[in-house]
């Protein structure tokens, strides 16, 4: 069966989804959208597991909900304290 796409906007969104790591392929996300459309989209077995797509260091840090917090992770610059041997 051939499946041709005119709306290049669709065409794009499921680009966008398979390369976000959502889905392996356009047969993967087909399958979970006729599941999803019948209404039994947890019933039926999935094509392959989703994974969520790898961030790399900086997305996490940027993405992180510390920046606004307000926390101070800095420590302190003084010399030790005395220890009795």
């Amino acid at each position: 069966m051939t499946i041709e796409i005119h709306k290049p906007e669709l065409e794009k969104l499921m680009r966008e989804e398979i390369g976000r790591g959502r889905f392996q392929s356009v047969d993967d996300l087909l399958i979970q959208a006729l599941y999803a459309l019948r209404g039994n989209a947890e019933s039926e077995p999935q094509a392959s597991p989703r994974r969520k797509p790898k961030k790399n260091f900086a997305q996490f840090l940027l993405e992180s909900p510390l920046p606004g917090s307000g926390l101070k992770l800095e420590r302190p610059k003084d010399l030790p304290r005395p220890v009795e041997l």
